[in-house]
């Protein structure tokens, strides 16, 4: 067997690991679902009538708006579990197991990763369906949709290579939960509630350049099926070098801690 192969197949094994340890506590995998979820049903039925009648519309109008970027909301928070889950490898002593398996270094966190994203995409179902359940409605084509789904997956696949890295430099696992709270409020900065046109000038100029504004409008746009523009190849920029950024921190993290 090749090189590739064998990284795929030990890739395949620890996301297997990671998977069943999802089955086993799924209050932790699906924990992500929980906050979108609160956050969706307190803006709605506290704010959503004063909120929508501020831009424009009603409670059903603020629903449209806000679902998105709710659902974005979710998929950062979804990176806390990775980080959690590499700390406690790291610190509970089952790295030093696998320092002496013949397996492919960059096997351990490509299982965590992908296993996250596995479990952050079906918590991001549960906040769809909770979204239609109140209300929810798009304009979507199945082809948007399928779109969509994309461009969630690629912002997981983003945000969780740059949690595994907040793991690996996390010492203890309160530490390591703690690290990305940045990674998931950040959204609300952003356009996730309200627009960015209706913040102060400082604040709005934050807002439009930070990752998770471009992100949120791309699939608002597809939920409605309206045109996105530039944000989609925005999105996908930003979501490549948050991806690298991730991948080569945690690497190099991993390989000066462990040994082949």
């Amino acid at each position: 067997m090749s090189t590739l192969t064998y990284a795929v197949h030990d890739s395949m094994t620890m996301l297997r690991r990671n998977l069943k340890h999802a089955q086993r506590y799924p209050a932790v995998s699906l924990g992500a679902s929980m906050m979108p979820i609160m956050m969706l049903l307190l803006f709605v039925y506290a704010f959503g009538d004063s909120i929508g009648a501020g831009m424009g519309g009603g409670r059903d109008a603020y629903l449209e708006y806000l679902t998105p970027g709710v659902i974005i909301m979710g998929v950062a928070a979804g990176s806390m579990s990775t980080s959690i889950a590499v700390c406690t490898d790291m610190t509970e002593g089952i790295i030093n197991r696998f320092r002496t398996m013949n397996i492919t270094r960059s096997s351990f966190m490509t299982g965590h990763v992908i296993g996250s994203v596995i479990t952050t995409m079906v918590s991001m179902v549960l906040v769809v369906g909770v979204a239609l359940a109140i209300g929810f409605r798009s304009d979507a084509n199945p082809l948007e949709w399928l779109a969509a789904a994309g461009l969630l997956a690629a912002i997981a696949f983003a945000v969780t290579w740059l949690s595994a890295a907040l793991g690996l430099i996390s010492k203890t696992v309160e530490s390591a939960s703690n690290k990305p709270l940045l990674i998931q409020f950040l959204p609300f900065l952003g356009s996730a509630f309200v627009p960015a046109d209706s913040m102060s000038p400082g604040l709005r100029w934050f807002a439009e350049y930070q990752p998770f504004t471009p992100m949120t409008e791309t699939l608002r746009g597809l939920l409605s099926g309206s045109e996105i523009g530039n944000d989609g190849w925005i999105s996908l920029a930003w979501c490549a070098g948050i991806a690298l950024v991730g991948y080569v921190w945690s690497r190099s993290l991993f390989n000066s801690t462990t040994t082949r």
